[in-house]
């Protein structure tokens, strides 16, 4: 089939008017799924391949020939950013055809969405979180929204495989198709899906569809990667030492480079002159000292300032700036920012991106490598590893470049193995439960026990949850007023549940801190979490600040300019780090291969981490003798595992092994006191790995480990077993374990 005369006449029109000379071979391949099947379709493609368009020329081109009588596109998206930056190329591509484009979140007038409720058609951009708002606010409006519902289209599909927000996005969709009785094809997009099965499963769960994932000739990947080490102050790594490599040279520095304080961040000052580059982070606390000490250097030479700020915590019109700078191609600003930059809003011709540290995964590498080569041009990354100098009497954990070693294994992962993160599919997601249960209550209104249970329970990312676990749910709910019963034996939400439902915050399922305003005069910075007392300073938008007043009833903090560089703090991140990375940094440290993207630091840093590594013992054991009684553990497992050998180490094993002072620094290794010999270690640790016990056992007595954002309205007794088999990877540890930690490096 020749996919372009399949096209409606608009969508040929609208490529002969762009210059488009052929069509990708991604567009070719979804064309043809698209077309010529009735099952999902996951497309997976580099960032820029084209897959938008890849998806929606065929759509387009079925709605063009037979209109649905309601929106006949559902477009869910992660970020407002993006939505706004697809609405402007949909609404091109769309206008000549007549159908509509709409957008639907927290920024959009109600005069638009009063439009799209009086004459439902098109399409419609939303986000998770919007379309929760839509199911509660606008539950008797679903069916004639939705009744004709053809498609729908899941952008950054990869973002919602590992986490709660996206079990809630496929909750949404699964629980409006049936209120709206349709049954819509879904359309996943995303360019870093590591296994293409596991993500196309997850895809289609509770569609009754299977998901054709096509195979096409992507093309291959070129990439400008370089990585190079610093220590916070000088001498540097390979002070007094002569190379028998050569090193990569990506550009000679101008004359003018600054005397660095900071010599990582001088060396991204340096080399970012005269481009348009973004600079990731993997906190905002750090990207504002970044974005700070950036642009203290600016002044410090008495250049123009060229840095900008991007962040989760900043006003809208602080991103949207940061923003519509990306998309200008004469500009030369580059932007500081964290995961907020590292999904697919098209941000032009940008030259650079520099990573500082090694970010928590492979996706999320290649996510921010993506943001690069575009429009021809190879994607380009700088990694920037820092740290401080070893003390002098520092032990063994110490001497090792964790940070450059992950970001390694990082690279050497795909590069070898096309190593991705696979989605989590087996938790138990009591928080969303709860999160659900009263949404479905706030939509429908008054229902019984078992009509709720029908509703919720059915739900794909509720299937290991059981009967007697909803029940347990139910009984606490009612005890705690989130739930009523009324008289004729029905539940309704309660009073307190009301107060939780009722706030725009409900409709998101990520955790969120209790935040304040800042306010400088009548402009709005942002927020941030524990405001400091008047007369204190704090770091937002890139700029110190020094607080006037702070209004704890509104939350708010009044503000003022001032000059300095403190730390930001806006509530703590965690990392998910996979087993498979923690292996490969096992690997990079064992073996003598050279990377061809490591600069000179770099190289000589890896070198004396492998000595450290090779004179230690750690290539042939993990427990490392530190002296006395002190002892060492590189387990080489993932943040999960590595949470559940902690426990287990303390909870089943600290008895026998006379355990104190248990230390972990995680993933990557335990310090502790112990009284057994080395070899007892390990017989300990195995006897007790293959004795059939419960893993809630690693839960500490009267423990509970709250983890997600409605926990604290889950009972307890829930929130122990999701934390136990949910949470903690007891099987993977335990398997390391009784093979007495020797299976790390074969895999």
């Amino acid at each position: 089939m020749n996919v372009f005369d399949r096209y409606a006449p608009f969508i040929q029109d609208w490529i002969y008017r762009s210059g488009w000379q052929t069509l990708r071979s991604v567009q070719n391949a979804a064309g043809d799924a698209i077309f010529n099947t009735d099952d999902n379709v996951l497309l997976t493609a580099s960032t820029a391949s084209g897959k938008t368009e890849a998806a929606f020329f065929p759509i387009l081109t079925l709605l063009d020939e037979e209109p649905s009588r309601s929106v006949g596109v559902l477009y869910i998206a992660p970020l407002k950013a993006l939505i706004n930056d697809q609405f402007g190329r949909l609404n091109e591509l769309c206008e000549e055809a007549g159908i509509a484009v709409y957008r639907w979140h927290g920024d959009v007038p109600q005069t638009q969405k009063r439009k799209l409720l009086r004459k439902p058609s098109g399409i419609l951009q939303i986000t998770p979180e919007s379309l929760e708002s839509l199911m509660i606010n606008k539950h008797m409006e679903i069916p004639s929204l939705f009744g004709d519902l053809r498609f729908i289209v899941i952008d950054e599909v990869h973002s919602l495989l590992r986490g709660d927000r996206g079990m809630q996005t496929f909750c949404l969709i699964e629980r409006l198709c049936k209120l709206a009785g349709c049954n819509p094809r879904r359309i996943g997009l995303s360019a870093t899906i590591g296994d293409p099965q596991a993500a196309g499963a997850f895809l289609a769960a509770g569609s009754g569809r299977n998901t054709v994932i096509p195979r096409f000739e992507s093309g291959r990947e070129v990439w400008r990667l370089s990585m190079e080490h610093f220590f916070n102050s000088d001498p540097q790594a390979d002070e007094g030492k002569l190379l028998e490599i050569s090193t990569p040279i990506l550009e000679e520095p101008s004359d003018t480079a600054p005397k660095a304080a900071d010599p990582g961040i001088g060396y991204i000052f340096e080399h970012s002159r005269g481009r348009k580059c973004l600079v990731f982070t993997n906190s905002r606390e750090e990207c504002e000292s970044v974005c700070q000490s950036l642009r203290q250097y600016c002044e410090v030479n008495h250049e123009p300032e060229r840095f900008l700020i991007h962040h989760g915590n900043l006003s809208a019109s602080y991103r949207e700036s940061a923003e519509e700078e990306m998309k200008d191609d004469d500009s030369l600003m580059s932007v500081c920012a964290t995961a907020t930059l590292e999904l697919g809003i098209d941000i032009g011709r940008l030259e650079r991106a520099f990573q500082i540290d090694a970010p928590f995964t492979v996706s999320g590498f290649l996510q921010r490598m993506g943001r690069t080569g575009r429009r021809g041009s190879p994607s380009e990354m700088w990694f920037v590893m820092r740290e401080e100098h070893p003390e002098a009497r520092a032990m063994l954990p110490d001497m090792i470049p964790w940070y450059l070693i992950q970001g390694i294994a990082l690279v050497q992962l795909y590069i070898e193995e096309r190593f991705v993160e696979p989605p989590r599919t087996e938790r138990l997601p009591f928080s969303l439960l709860y999160h659900q249960t009263m949404s479905t209550l706030a939509s429908s209104g008054e229902m019984t026990a078992g009509e709720l249970a029908s509703r919720v329970l059915p739900l794909s990312c509720f299937h290991r949850v059981t009967q007697d676990d909803f029940r347990m749910l139910l009984r606490h709910l009612l005890e705690i007023d989130h739930i009523n019963k009324t008289e004729n034996n029905g539940l309704i939400v309660g009073l307190a549940g009301e107060r939780v439902v009722n706030s725009y915050k409900f409709y998101a399922v990520f955790q969120e801190n209790i935040e304040y305003s800042v306010r400088a005069g009548s402009e709005e910075l942002g927020t941030i979490v524990k405001p400091p007392p008047a007369g204190d300073k704090i770091a937002i938008a890139g700029r110190v600040w020094v607080v006037e007043e702070v209004d704890h009833k509104k939350r708010v903090v009044y503000c003022t300019l001032v000059k300095g560089n403190i730390p930001a703090y806006f509530g703590d991140v965690a990392g998910d780090i996979h087993t498979r990375i923690l292996e490969r940094m096992y690997g990079v440290l064992n073996e003598e291969k050279t990377y061809p993207y490591l600069m000179r630091h770099a190289v000589c840093r890896l070198q004396d981490a492998r000595e450290s590594f090779r004179k230690s013992g750690m290539a042939e054991r993990p427990l490392i003798h530190l002296g006395g009684n002190m002892w060492a553990l590189f387990p080489w497992l993932g943040s999960y595992a590595f949470l559940a050998l902690e426990r287990f180490l303390k909870i089943r094993c600290g008895e026998r092994l006379g355990l104190k002072g248990l230390n972990p620094s995680r993933p990557y290794y335990l310090q502790f006191t112990m009284k057994v010999t080395e070899d007892e270690f390990y017989q300990i640790t195995a006897e007790e790995a293959a004795k059939d016990f419960d893993p809630l056992e690693l839960v500490y007595p009267k423990e509970v480990p709250v983890f997600e954002k409605y926990d604290e309205y889950v009972p307890e007794e829930l929130i122990r077993k999701g934390f136990a088999l949910g949470v903690l990877n007891v099987d993977e540890m335990k398997k390391r374990l009784m093979n007495g930690f020797n299976n790390y490096g074969n895999r």
